[in-house]
């Protein structure tokens, strides 16, 4: 039971200007030798939307929509805003917090799974951030656990799968749901050798003293997007027999061809459907919590046009963005940490969950990067 200072809302960050565009990206690449050029492509993204990303206003938005929740409820929390890659900064916005006498900081980070980029990769950021201002050991940061099965989370893509199946049926009279729709859920790509690491706990040995896989080959990264997809599947269908069939696909690589990145590409499978008689797609969000530029460009541009090309018939659902349960959900998870409630009553929609509070030694390695300094787990 912890009585915090102040609710640290942790973004990616993005650029707010075509000046921005180059030297946020810089911020986003910077130690793994990526070539301007390769940059420029990138930027092209960010340029047709006049080099504003939209996740800072949605960040805002749902920064005002988490105070709105917490006044409701009478809860006397006030939320900092900061970004691990661009302005305001983290460790901008921690030396005002510790300014402000709030060195007591319950963080969320804006991504629900488990992986180097979605988790360690914020807490080496939180740590950085107090190395380089000289607040370790007076800032606390707590971070609340991984929420991809939280229902504040899955329940707002429930809706949203249901919706789109509606649509659907509307838009292309007398299709058959379940022979002649594929429902898409679609999340970030990660390296191989990254997703293999995530969830891994080193204290966890078998017989012969080797760390223990539980989550298959592509670690919990991918066994936490399954197993929220089979949910929203069963929640969002009438029966497993009127099911259309799903699959998880993956969007947004940015590696060398030559290093093994998650796969099927959600294009590829795109262009395969018609071949087995499917005539629409409804395609699910499911990795992201708002419609930032991985959304907008990778999936209503790029993978709408390749439907399009195709001739299917295409439905995006929306992501949580600032949806009422979501915002809740988002507040019970801090109020778990403040009220220490016992994990057997924390709500969890599938088997892999709860998640932990505190992340497992070795947990989300980056295998090129070895591990540095991250607050909210235990020392590989």
């Amino acid at each position: 039971m912890t009585e915090y200072d102040a609710i640290l809302l942790a973004g990616f960050g993005g650029p707010e200007g075509q000046d921005d565009v180059i030297p946020f990206l810089r911020n986003v690449t910077r130690g793994r030798g990526i070539p301007e050029e390769r940059l420029e492509e990138v930027a092209h993204h960010y340029r047709h939307f006049g080099g504003v990303s939209p996740i800072n206003n949605q960040n805002r938005a749902l920064k005002a929509a988490i105070e709105a929740e917490l006044a409701f409820r009478g809860i006397n929390l006030p939320v900092i805003w900061g970004n691990r890659n661009w302005n305001p900064y983290l460790a901008e916005v921690i030396t005002a917090a510790h300014e402000a006498g709030q060195n007591r900081l319950i963080a969320i980070a804006t991504s629900a799974y488990s992986s180097y980029s979605s988790c360690r990769q914020y807490r080496e950021d939180f740590a950085a951030a107090l190395a380089d201002t000289g607040l370790e050991g007076t800032v606390q940061i707590d971070k609340v656990r991984q929420f991809f099965d939280h229902p504040g989370f899955v329940l707002p893509f429930i809706d949203g799968v249901k919706e789109g199946l509606a649509e659907v049926q509307a838009a292309v009279p007398g299709i058959n749901v379940q022979t002649e729709v594929e429902v898409l859920f679609a999340t970030h790509s990660i390296p191989s050798t990254d997703a293999a690491k995530s969830g891994q706990d080193l204290s966890d040995l078998d017989a012969d003293g080797q760390p223990v896989r539980r989550y298959g080959d592509d670690g919990a990264y991918a066994a936490q997007h399954r197993a929220v997809a089979e949910v929203v599947m069963a929640a969002a269908t009438p029966s497993a027999e009127e099911q259309p069939a799903w699959q998880l696909v993956y969007q947004s690589r940015s590696g060398p061809p030559s290093m093994p990145w998650l796969e099927p590409d959600i294009n590829d499978v795109i262009r395969a459907l018609p071949e087995r008689g499917i005539r629409a797609v409804v395609i699910v969000p499911l990795g992201f919590v708002s419609d930032h530029m991985e959304v907008l460009w990778d999936l209503d541009t790029e993978a709408m046009e390749t439907a399009e090309e195709n001739g299917l018939h295409a439905v995006r659902v929306p992501t949580p963005g600032t949806n009422p349960a979501y915002v809740s959900g988002l507040v019970d998870l801090v109020m778990e940490r403040v009220n220490d409630v016992p994990v057997d009553e924390r709500p969890a929609l599938t088997e892999l969950g709860p998640w932990y509070d505190v992340c497992r030694p070795g947990c989300c390695e980056n295998v090129r990067l070895g591990f540095k300094p991250a607050l909210a787990g235990m020392t590989p």
